[in-house]
């Protein structure tokens, strides 16, 4: 008889999962790149830009009292009631919620975690709108889930079918990574159709103090035992070292919920310093969460304005971060992001989305200052990409031109005649650029993005045939390299200038 046991003593299943990709890297990325974690910037988690409560003149909030005061605690196990923490986080939502309807979680992947544990079986179906968070399928299949992905466009037009075979359908408001936030009402249309088919709707409303509170359904819960809603405080408030969060449950969801957790699942720290985050005045409309909402409009808006001056496709975005198209640029969002990085930038490449290809980055929105060298770098990297691209075609065309001779006009370019009729282009890469001397035709130029650019729109000695000739000569005797450079530049271009 064969034995069909896994090598492993796991559930089969698990001997193919791999872990989620995330944003933050920062430590990982300081060690490949040999910068400093405190000088590299994080573009690629998206956090509240506008620092913690604890630097807010107007939060009266001071952490060292409060890590005292939770370290006081130190010596005893937590209360896993959480009482205090459910009752503020239930002030905090407000819309009639109590403590009642609160499950405490140590941030929102546990939260996920544990609604997939209690209500998931192997081979229940779950329905996943297509790209969003990573960690919806991650927790279900390692419950033994079949995952089904429907387009995000789709949420609303789900037939009964679909419904009445799947168990859970995840659905994170505003969605990560587009940073579309759904209003209320469609949400509302969506959680009753889903109640009449028994399939839960799980709403992840992590970034909705971030966008907009009024649009959270959480007064929707105590009429429908088939509603979850994650909370996920980390983001807003700024401190994902300090894993907090909540869910928002019917009462007697969250009770078996609350009965099934893990024992202690909050330490003392997360406990005392959550609590009094949730409990500032005003709550989700509080002073803090009000300016950041502001401060992120300003900062999203002259982002995407730089943006947009790279040629990129920045899409319109409820939330702090923003989901940007680069399907024009030659580069794809994995290099992009390495080359970020390198430069001590970190950007979220989203290729790792569901089916979502290599034409998408998401960049978090920072203060100004950090949303100036997001864009410088991006200009920079730029820059260096299309010179090494330019100096390795310069470098082909040398190569084809060392056993045939010169290349002769291009006319197959799009550009041509970009100078003259007759040009010759096998410089069309100059090995010169920015020669900054205004003798060639060349002149310093404003930049869309600001500054001031050199152009070589009016330079036509590389392209005149003699020209041509003589550099090639130098070329393809000498190589091309830094020396052969200043010698040709020496002996054919001085001459002919």
């Amino acid at each position: 008889m064969t034995d069909q046991r896994s090598p492993l003593p796991v559930k089969k299943y698990l001997l193919s999962l791999e872990p989620c990709a995330h944003g933050g890297l920062i430590r990982k990325s300081s060690q490949k790149y040999g910068i400093p974690e405190s000088e590299m910037l994080d573009a690629s988690a998206s956090l509240n830009p506008l620092g913690t409560p604890f630097e807010h003149p107007d939060s009266e909030l001071d952490l060292q009292d409060l890590l005292r005061t939770g370290l006081e605690k130190l010596e005893q196990y937590p209360d896993n009631r959480y009482l205090e923490y459910r009752t503020a986080a239930a002030s905090f939502v407000g819309m009639g919620t109590t403590y009642e309807n609160i499950v405490p979680g140590n941030g929102s992947t546990e939260i996920i975690r544990l609604v997939a544990e209690c209500v998931i079986a192997e081979g229940d179906v779950v329905l996943i709108p297509k790209p969003t968070f990573s960690e919806y399928e991650m927790q279900c299949k390692v419950m033994g889930a079949e995952i089904k992905y429907v387009d995000q466009e789709d949420i609303f037009d789900l037939d009964g079918k679909t419904l009445d075979e799947a168990k859970i359908i995840f659905v994170c408001n505003p969605n990560n990574p587009t940073g579309k936030l759904f209003l209320k009402e469609q949400i509302e249309e969506l959680a009753e159709k889903c109640a009449t088919h028994k399939t839960i709707l799980f709403i992840d409303e992590a970034y909705i103090e971030l966008a907009d509170p009024q649009q959270s359904v959480a007064y929707l819960v105590e009429g429908n035992d088939y509603l979850f809603i994650q909370r996920s405080l980390t983001k807003s408030f700024a401190i994902p070292g300090i894993r907090m969060g909540f869910g928002v449950a019917s009462r007697k969801f969250a009770r078996v919920l609350n009965n099934a957790r893990l024992s202690w699942n909050m330490g003392c720290v997360s406990d005392t310093i959550a609590t009094a985050l949730l409990n500032m005045e005003g709550g989700a409309n509080s002073k803090y969460l009000r300016d950041s909402r502001d401060f992120i409009a300003k900062e999203r808006e002259f982002l995407m304005q730089k943006l947009s001056r790279r040629g990129f496709k920045p899409i319109e975005s409820s939330v702090n971060y923003i989901f940007v198209d680069i399907s024009d640029l030659s580069m794809n969002s994995s290099e992009l992001a390495e080359r970020m990085a390198s430069h001590g930038v970190l950007i979220r490449d989203c290729s790792s989305f569901q089916d979502i290809g290599k034409d998408y980055i998401r960049i978090a929105i920072r203060n100004r200052e950090e949303n100036e060298r997001i864009a410088s770098t991006i200009r920079q990297v730029i820059y260096e990409w299309g010179r090494e691209q330019a100096e390795f075609q310069l470098g082909e065309n040398i190569k084809v031109a060392s056993d045939c001779g010169r290349r002769g006009s291009n006319t197959d370019c799009d550009y041509y005649p970009c100078h003259f009729e007759g040009q010759d282009c096998t410089f069309c890469f100059c090995p010169f650029y920015p020669c900054e001397d205004s003798r060639t035709g060349g002149s310093w130029v404003e930049s869309s993005s600001g500054g001031k650019v050199w152009s070589c729109l009016n330079c036509n000695i590389v392209h005149e045939e003699k020209v041509v000739d003589e550099l090639l000569s130098v070329f393809t005797t000498d190589g091309l390299d830094e020396k052969s450079i200043k010698k040709a530049w020496e002996h054919v271009m001085e001459t002919n200038l």
